[in-house]
C-alpha cells in the first residue's frame, strides 16, 4: 500500500475541508511534483478525484436546500458541451509534446487565477452588486452559460476551476446568493463536469487507477478532520497559507 499516496489524500482533503477549495489545485501539483506523473494523466487522475469526493458534498448541500439547480443547469448547459469538445479535439490530435506543454501551462495559469480568487474571496461579492446596475436580469442565463463554457475547458485542460473559481463567476453573476448557496451550487455543478471529463480523459488512458484509489483512502478522513479544524483557526490564515501554496505550485509548474 502506498503509504505516500494515502497521507496526500489525507493532506489535500483537510485543506479541502478546511477552506471549502484547494482539491485540483493541490493534487494536481502534488502528482507532477511528487507522484512524477505525465501532465495529462495527473489531470486526469484528479479529475476522478475531484468527482467522487465531491459528490458526497454535493448530496449533503443537496439535503440542506443549498444548491440553486437553475443556475447549475445553466453552467452545465456550457461546461458540458465544451468539456466533450476539449476532450474530443485531444483524441483528434493526440497528446503530443506540444499538448502536454499546453496542459502544464494551462495549470499554472489556472492555480495563479484560483489564488487570486481565494485572496480576495470578500472582494468579488461586492464587485457582483454593483455590476447589477450593467446586467439586467435577462441577460444572466446566457452570461452563466457562457461562464460554464470558460469552466469547462479551463477543468478539461487543466483540473482547476471548478471550485474557487467556478465560486466566484457564480458570485459575480448573483451576488444576493447566500454564501452557503454559492457553494453548494457550485459543488453540484462540479460533479458532473468533473465526471464527465475525467472520463474523456479515461478513455485516453489518463488515469493512474491504483493511485487514486490510494489517494481517496486518505482524503475522506482528512477531509472530516479539516471540516473539524476550521472552527478553530483563523480564516485569514488558512486562506493565507492556501494562497501561498497556490502560487508557489504554480510559478513552479509554469517555469
Amino acid at each position: 500500500m502506498d503509504w505516500i499516496a494515502i497521507l496526500s489524500g489525507f493532506g489535500v482533503g483537510a485543506i479541502v475541508g478546511m477552506t471549502g477549495v484547494g482539491g485540483g489545485s493541490l493534487m494536481t501539483p502534488l502528482l507532477l511534483t511528487v507522484f512524477k506523473l505525465h501532465p495529462a494523466v495527473a489531470i486526469g487522475t484528479d479529475l476522478w478525484f475531484a468527482s467522487i469526493t465531491k459528490t458526497v458534498g454535493s448530496i449533503a448541500h443537496h439535503d440542506a436546500g443549498h444548491v440553486d439547480w437553475r443556475v447549475t443547469r445553466l453552467l452545465l448547459a456550457g461546461s458540458i458541451p465544451a468539456s466533450l469538445a476539449t476532450v474530443a479535439l485531444m483524441h483528434f490530435t493526440g497528446i503530443t509534446k506540444g499538448w502536454a506543454s499546453a496542459l502544464t501551462f494551462s495549470l499554472g495559469i489556472a492555480l495563479l487565477l484560483t489564488a487570486v480568487t481565494v485572496a480576495y474571496k470578500q472582494v468579488w461579492q461586492k464587485i457582483g452588486i454593483r455590476l447589477e446596475r450593467w446586467i439586467p436580469e435577462h441577460r444572466k442565463p446566457w452570461l452563466t452559460v457562457v461562464c460554464g463554457l470558460v469552466l469547462g475547458v479551463l477543468v478539461s485542460l487543466s483540473s482547476i476551476g471548478a471550485g474557487a473559481i467556478g465560486a466566484t463567476l457564480i458570485m459575480l453573476l448573483y451576488p444576493r446568493l447566500t454564501s452557503h448557496r454559492i457553494v453548494g451550487t457550485d459543488i453540484a455543478h462540479a460533479v458532473p463536469l468533473t465526471l464527465v471529463a475525467g472520463i474523456g480523459h479515461a478513455t485516453l488512458g489518463h488515469v493512474n487507477w491504483g493511485l487514486l484509489g490510494a489517494l481517496l483512502i486518505g482524503s475522506v478522513p482528512g477531509i472530516w478532520l479539516g471540516a473539524k479544524l476550521t472552527q478553530r483557526m483563523p480564516e485569514k490564515l488558512v486562506r493565507a497559507l492556501l494562497c501561498i501554496s497556490l502560487v508557489s505550485a504554480g510559478l513552479k509548474v509554469i517555469y
